[in-house]
C-alpha cells in the first residue's frame, strides 16, 4: 500500500519541519508501549511490555548513518538509520514498510508461507529474498550471510518461537517490537513512526498515520448514538483451550467502536484468557455475533470441528464472520499486513457486520460470512 496522492504536499511540509524539529519526545496519540525522543545526536526508541510475562524495557539510540556514536549509556543498542538491509521475523512489519514504500530494504523474512503482500511473494518465488525459517527452524547462518543491519522481531514469551536471544548472539542489531500488546487498533498503527524512524521516513509516517486515523474516528462516531449495541464474542478453541481476547485488547477496542457489546469486556488485561468450550458456552450462547472463529472458513467445517456449537443462537441465526475473505491458498492473510496499516477498513468491515444500516454500501475488504 503507498501513500495516498492526497498527502505528499503534506509529507513535504512535515519533512521540512522534521530537518528542523527539537529534542524531545514525539507525541503519540494512542501508542503506550514505545517512545521515541530526539536529541541533538540522535533519536532514542523505548519499548516496554516487549514480553506478556514481564514489563520489560528495551532501549535503542537511533543514530544518523554519516554521524560518528555519540556517548550513549550502556543499555542503548546502536542502531544506524536510516536501515538499509531488514530482516522481518514477522508479517505484521511487512504491512507497515509496504506503507512506507520500504520494501525494497528486506532481504530476509520468516514464514513465507504466511506472507500475503504480492510484491513479497514475488520476490520470494523469483529468489530475490531470501527465507530464514522461524523459531526452532531459524537458519542463523544464512541470517549471517544476508549481513542485515536490522532485524525486526517480537516477543511473546514463548520460546518455542521467540528468537531474539539466539539473534543477539550474532551480534546482528535486533528491535523487538510490542505492538500487540497495544490495546487499540490505531495504536498498533501508530507503530508506524518507529519504522518510519528506523527508515528515514518521518513524516510520511505520521502523514499516513494522521490520515487514517482521522478516517477511523469518522467512522466510531457513527455508532456513538446506535440504541443498541448487539452482544459479541470472539475467538475459536485451539487443542482444547479458547483463548479468549482480554477487554483490554485491541480486538475488544474495535468490537466497541464498531458499536457492539463485548461479553468479555470486564476482562482487565489485553492479553487472552484460556477458557474451555463449556465456559464461553455458558456466557455466550446466547450472543448475537460470533467473530473470528479460528482458520474456519465454512460453518459446516466449524461444526465438523464440534457439533455443539450448533447450540450458539449466532450459529443457528447465521450470525459468524470471519478474518478471512483475502486468505491466501498457503495461508497468509493480510489483515496481518495492510489491516495493522488500516484499521479504519477493520473498522468499517464490523460496523456492516453489526450495524449495516450505517453502511449500507459498504463492501467487506477482510471479513466474509460463515455459510
Amino acid at each position: 500500500m503507498h501513500p495516498a496522492p492526497g498527502i505528499l504536499l503534506l509529507f513535504v511540509a512535515l519533512g521540512l519541519a522534521t530537518l528542523g524539529a527539537a529534542p524531545g519526545p514525539l507525541p503519540l496519540a494512542y501508542a503506550r508501549n514505545f517512545e521515541l525522543v530526539r536529541h541533538d545526536s540522535h533519536t532514542e526508541l523505548t519499548v516496554r511490555n516487549a514480553s506478556r510475562e514481564s514489563d520489560a524495557v528495551r532501549r535503542y539510540a537511533l543514530v544518523p548513518r554519516q554521524g560518528p556514536v555519540p556517548d550513549l549509556p550502556p543499555d542503548l543498542q546502536v542502531i544506524r538509520v536510516p536501515v538499509r538491509r531488514v530482516v522481518a521475523m514477522e508479517t505484521v512489519y511487512l504491512g507497515h514498510m509496504e506503507a512506507l514504500d520500504a520494501l525494497d530494504r528486506l532481504v530476509g523474512a520468516a514464514t513465507p508461507d504466511y506472507i500475503s503482500s504480492p510484491e513479497v511473494r514475488s520476490r520470494l518465488t523469483k529468489g530475490n529474498l531470501a527465507a530464514v525459517g522461524s523459531g526452532a527452524r531459524l537458519d542463523v547462518e544464512r541470517v549471517l550471510l544476508l549481513q542485515p543491519d536490522l532485524i525486526l522481531t517480537s516477543v511473546t514469551g514463548d520460546p518455542a518461537f521467540d528468537v531474539p536471544a539466539q539473534l543477539a548472539r550474532t551480534g546482528l542489531p535486533v528491535v523487538v517490537s510490542a505492538d500487540y500488546m497495544e490495546r487499540h487498533p490505531l495504536a498498533r498503527t501508530e507503530w508506524i513512526k518507529v519504522h518510519g524512524a528506523l527508515f528515514g521516513r518521518e513524516a510520511e509516517a505520521s502523514a499516513i498515520f494522521e490520515e487514517v486515523a482521522d478516517r477511523y474516528e469518522a467512522l466510531r462516531a457513527r455508532t456513538e448514538s446506535v440504541s443498541r449495541r448487539p452482544t459479541v464474542f470472539a475467538g475459536a478453541p485451539y487443542s482444547g483451550t479458547w483463548h479468549m481476547p482480554g477487554g483490554r485488547s485491541y480486538t475488544a477496542a474495535a468490537i466497541a467502536d464498531a458499536g457492539g457489546d463485548y461479553l468479555w469486556a470486564d476482562l482487565e488485561t489485553a492479553g487472552s484468557l484460556p477458557l474451555d468450550t463449556e465456559r464461553v458456552f455458558l456466557r455466550a450462547s446466547d450472543a448475537d455475533f460470533w467473530i473470528h472463529p479460528g482458520q474456519y472458513r465454512s460453518l459446516e467445517s466449524l461444526l465438523g470441528n464440534d457439533p455443539r456449537f450448533v447450540h450458539f443462537h449466532a450459529v443457528r441465526e447465521r450470525q459468524v464472520y470471519n478474518r478471512t475473505r483475502q486468505v491466501t491458498p498457503q495461508g497468509g492473510n493480510p489483515i496481518w499486513e495492510s489491516g495493522v496499516v488500516r484499521p479504519d477498513q477493520v473498522l468499517a468491515d464490523l460496523i456492516r457486520i453489526l450495524h449495516p444500516g450505517l453502511l449500507p454500501n459498504h463492501e467487506f475488504v477482510f471479513y466474509e460470512e460463515l455459510d
